[in-house]
């Protein structure tokens, strides 16, 4: 059978990975904070004995689209967007440092400061925890001030923490299977003072379904010409086996 077959294949099956890149971007469209998952591709000459006429389809560096989405005003005082580049510090699953673009807050049932997914907010000086009965404010640079609500005159504002916003570079960022970007050299990144909160906000996706959805259907012709190709490939090899039979 013609070597067709491997290239062809190669082709589909990458074909078929980037429809599942683009899928999960268009899942993800409503989802706050998310950046869309961009796939490169490329071709490698098969080296052998013949004419280099034949190239393999090989998976490249799976980047992420950084550009910022639109924000939307919720009036909502635990909901912040962040305004430009950078990203909010969060304690993954695993303990370790992570970042996102999430600002969707709550208080956990500890009284913790944490993102609509679970995970705790990282302040410069550790998580930041709401005592009850208390209304939190959000300041530009991150910090966190509450009043308390139980008395009938307010009381004085206290500053209960600063998150941690950091800004590195993008280069340097890699996407983990939870959705959270880490540093790939698995330090912390440094807070950067520089990166501006707007409170009673929210940062929505920046996929545009338009586009993915055009995407996903000239990945499915793509797909189809892949199946030709190995359809043409199969026509041919029964083709010379009765040739030969003949012989």
């Amino acid at each position: 059978m013609d070597k067709l077959i491997y290239t062809a294949m190669t082709g589909a099956r990458h074909i078929l990975d980037q429809q599942a890149s683009t899928a999960n971007n268009l899942a993800n469209v409503s989802t706050t904070g998310f950046r869309a998952q961009l796939d490169s591709f490329r071709a490698v000459p098969v080296v052998s004995q013949g004419l280099p006429t034949r190239s393999f389809v090989l998976d490249s560096v799976v980047g992420t689209d950084f550009s910022s989405g639109a924000i939307q005003t919720t009036g909502r005082p635990m909901d912040i967007a962040l305004r430009g580049e950078g990203f909010i510090a969060v304690q993954s699953s695993d303990g370790s440092e992570a970042y996102t673009r999430n600002g969707s807050l709550q208080v956990s049932q500890n009284g913790l400061l944490q993102t609509s997914s679970g995970h705790t907010l990282q302040g410069e000086n550790g998580p930041i925890a709401i005592p009850p009965n208390m209304e939190i404010s959000i300041g530009a640079d991150g910090t966190v001030s509450s009043i308390d609500t139980s008395q009938t005159q307010p009381g004085p504002a206290n500053v209960l923490g600063r998150i941690k916003l950091v800004n590195p570079d993008t280069a340097q960022l890699g996407r983990g299977p939870d959705g959270l970007f880490r540093l790939k050299s698995g330090q912390p990144a440094d807070p950067d003072a520089t990166v501006r909160v707007v409170d009673g906000a929210l940062e929505g996706s920046n996929v545009n379904p338009v586009d993915a959805m055009v995407d996903m259907i000239a990945l499915a012709r793509s797909f189809d010409t892949q199946m030709s190709l190995l359809k043409n490939a199969e026509n041919n090899a029964a083709k010379a086996t009765q040739i030969l039979a003949l012989n």
